[in-house]
């Protein structure tokens, strides 16, 4: 069998998607291929992970239909796919499915796509894991434990030991990770000084070293938390590169990983690290991770979850009064709970 199978573009959908990802490589067997399509920075993601067999790209710029598509598209019709499984809801992965030639499309039928997807797949109120392991389910597969998993490359973990030399972290597992960020928006943002505060006690009363991830677009914040913490123990990734497979090398180095509802917070249960998740404009329910070492935190306010990227009430009270106190007590739990499974 040869299967194509349209990734999630989000980053934190992606690692999802991982147990189905299992599946399908179990269903299609060393024999057959399973041909991953998706944009360029998922390839990322799944870097060093063993379950595709080859990668098409597409671009995400243009819409279904265009010209400049049409790369992708005959490389779909050159693979000859018996079945294209769909793990995304666009009309775009709808069309491109369609063009393939694959003569099965399972997925969902939503957004207009009905006559584009011919087994069509009800994930209504299933979170998100378990919404992709029913659609590998009506491809065929086995039933699949949800786990997420993810790996890194011996490149990725190059670039950590050169951030671990560099700002001298310790490798005796005393490195905690800051995410602070999220590319949705800054609603899901915790305050900077919110985080400066846990990273300084963290460093002070723990005598943890702390690293602060951080995107492109987030340097400026990772560079405040170390500058408001004022401890030669907090450092941050602003002056490095920061693909992200470093990002997953850090983070599978790492004790424990404090972050914002973003795609770096599933890094951290892929590589089955304590995480603490702050939850401000989105609902830990919608993304349950059956992963008994993540502790969401979240006030469960009358306006939450309101799924903004910006606060409509302009207060940021869902993320801002979640206090340090509060967080800190949180990730102590967690690693003390961790330090007695490990013993």
């Amino acid at each position: 069998m040869r299967l194509a199978v349209f990734l999630p573009n989000w980053i934190g959908d992606v690692v999802m998607a991982t147990p189905a990802l299992r599946a399908l490589k179990k269903m299609v067997g060393d024999d057959g291929d399973l041909i991953g399509v998706m944009r360029p920075y998922v390839s990322e993601v799944l870097a060093g992970s063993p379950w595709l067999d080859e990668e098409i790209l597409y671009s995400p710029k243009v819409k279904a239909g265009d010209r400049r598509q049409s790369g992708a598209i005959a490389k779909l019709r050159a693979a000859r796919v018996d079945m294209a499984v769909l793990l995304t809801n666009s009309l775009r992965t709808g069309w491109m499915a369609w063009r393939s030639g694959a003569a099965r499309r399972v997925g969902t039928a939503g957004d207009l796509r009905r006559w584009l997807v011919n087994q069509r797949v009800d994930t209504e109120g299933a979170a998100t894991i378990d919404a992709y392991l029913k659609v590998a389910y009506a491809a065929g597969c086995g039933i699949e434990a949800p786990i997420l998993e993810l790996a890194t490359t011996g490149e990725d973990e190059v670039a950590a030991d050169a951030v671990w030399d560099k700002l001298n972290l310790p490798t005796n597992n005393r490195v905690v990770v800051l995410n602070s960020g999220g590319a949705y928006g800054a609603a899901k943002h915790w305050p900077a000084e919110h985080f400066a505060a846990v990273a300084r006690r963290l460093a002070h009363e723990e005598n943890l070293h702390v690293l602060v991830n951080c995107g492109p677009a987030e340097r400026d914040i990772a560079r405040t938390i170390v500058r408001r913490a004022d401890d030669r123990r907090v450092v941050s990734l602003a002056d490095f590169d920061v693909p992200l497979g470093l990002t997953k090398a850090c983070i599978r180095r790492s004790r424990l990983l404090l972050t914002t509802d973003s795609g770096p917070r599933f890094f951290g249960i892929a590589f089955g690290k304590p995480v603490v998740s702050l939850f401000g404009p989105t609902s830990p329910d919608h993304t349950v991770t059956h992963y008994d070492q993540e502790t969401p935190l979240t006030l469960s306010l009358d306006c939450q979850p309101c799924g903004k990227r910006t606060c409509p009430l302009g207060t940021h009270a869902c993320m801002r009064d979640l206090s340090v106190g509060q967080v800190y007590t949180e990730v102590i739990q967690s690693l003390r709970q961790s330090q007695s499974a490990a013993a």
